[in-house]
């Protein structure tokens, strides 16, 4: 199968490795000059780490390198089966790209792209023949991350969907089909991991690392939400908290932080920076052993969990995904310790509706609403 890549960043790269790996055509191209190189350049190193730990074998290192090849213009992926793209997420730029690729390549060729943000309807609305078009969202590194997200356009024909389905299954990834929403599946449902932590912080609760060791204590959440936000980069991690309120036509549920929009504007990234909510020049503090308070933590845990699990409830009841493909998207996407509707009915779900009936009468705010499947559940629990 012949498989063209626009973009040469580590996403695109990373995709490219991910088709190539799997014995595909792989051909990629990008505007700067020169990247693509360095992309070729990285993965050999990469590669070679790789050789070194044992996971791969000489023998497929060399055939993962042969199947890549760098196109001079995007004239070159003509003959391509799947097209991918992966460039800045641009609006006007990405459909200037799906305008050219539509005159240029054949009926058949599938046209994707790797938006984490845009809508897939709208992007696919740049070609005539829209029926071929749909999302295939990776996470990054894309040759680590198991997950992909693939979203069908309004317009996307089923033959297409299920072929993308085959395909990213074939490459050795969990493909999990997604409604064409703001932040699909996983950037929507997470959105609390973050918001309501911050909210916490706020709030004068509790400090970041009181935050962070509370849901890795009693969650078992590897990271927590401040270190993973700091991993992340808070400028990323807010432009899509950001991007999906406005989407959601500023729903309070998706309401930004403050405290990381100034974080963000501070420069205060996290590790790249090595500023971010943890200092990481300070491996004292970095090291330092926090005691717990068991109430305030086993609090905390519970606030943040009944807010992920009635966004993971409210998908459902929106149709967003099916009940198997929320959970696979969040264990295998976010890397979360369990399905979040497994965790609700483990919980039960009227523990879930008393805890969020209890947060709006506190605050009598529509971000504390309980998705009316919940509610429904808890009825008849």
């Amino acid at each position: 199968m012949r498989i063209g890549v626009i973009g040469a960043g580590s996403m695109g790269a990373g995709i490219a490795q991910v088709a190539a790996s799997a014995n595909c055509s792989v051909s990629i191209f990008d505007h700067s000059k020169g990247v693509c190189q360095l992309a070729l350049e990285k993965l050999e190193k990469i590669l070679t780490r790789l050789i070194d730990k044992k996971r791969i074998s000489t023998e497929k290192k060399t055939s993962i390198l042969k199947n890549i090849s760098i196109a001079k213009d995007l004239d070159e992926f003509k003959n391509c089966d799947v097209i991918i793209e992966a460039v800045v997420e641009d609006e006007s730029i990405k459909k200037e790209i799906f305008k050219k690729l539509d005159r240029l390549v054949s009926k058949e060729c599938i046209i994707a792209s790797n938006t984490s943000s845009l809508s897939i309807t709208n992007l696919a609305s740049s070609c005539s023949f829209s029926n071929r078009f749909i999302g295939i969202h990776f996470f990054n590194p894309a040759p680590l991350m198991p997950l992909v997200e693939i979203i069908p356009a309004l317009q996307t024909d089923k033959l297409i969907l299920q072929e993308t389905h085959k395909l990213i299954k074939l490459w050795g990834k969990y493909p999990v089909i997604a409604k064409d929403t703001p932040g699909f599946i996983v950037n929507r449902i997470a959105r609390p991991f973050y918001g309501e932590s911050l909210r916490i912080y706020e709030e004068g609760i509790a400090d970041f690392i009181t935050i962070d060791q509370s849901l890795k204590k009693f969650g078992g959440f590897k990271m927590g939400p401040f270190e993973l936000m700091d991993f992340i980069g808070n400028d990323v991690n807010y432009a899509v908290t950001e991007s999906v309120f406005r989407a959601f036509y500023f729903d309070p549920r998706y309401k930004p932080s403050f405290t990381q929009r100034q974080y963000a504007e501070a420069n205060w990234l996290g590790r790249k920076t090595n500023r971010g909510y943890y200092d990481y020049s300070n491996k004292e503090y970095l090291n330092k052993e926090v005691v717990l308070n068991e109430k305030l933590g086993v609090k905390i845990f519970d606030r943040v969990l009944v807010m992920l699990i009635n966004e993971a409830v409210d998908a459902l009841y929106l149709g967003i995904a099916s009940e198997n493909d929320i959970e696979i998207a969040m264990t295998k996407g976010v890397n979360y310790p369990k399905g979040l509707l497994q965790w609700g009915s483990e919980k039960t779900y009227s523990w879930c509706v008393e805890k969020l009936d209890s947060l709006y009468e506190l605050y009598h705010e529509d971000r504390y609403r309980c998705s009316p499947l919940l509610r429904q559940w808890s009825n008849t629990n």
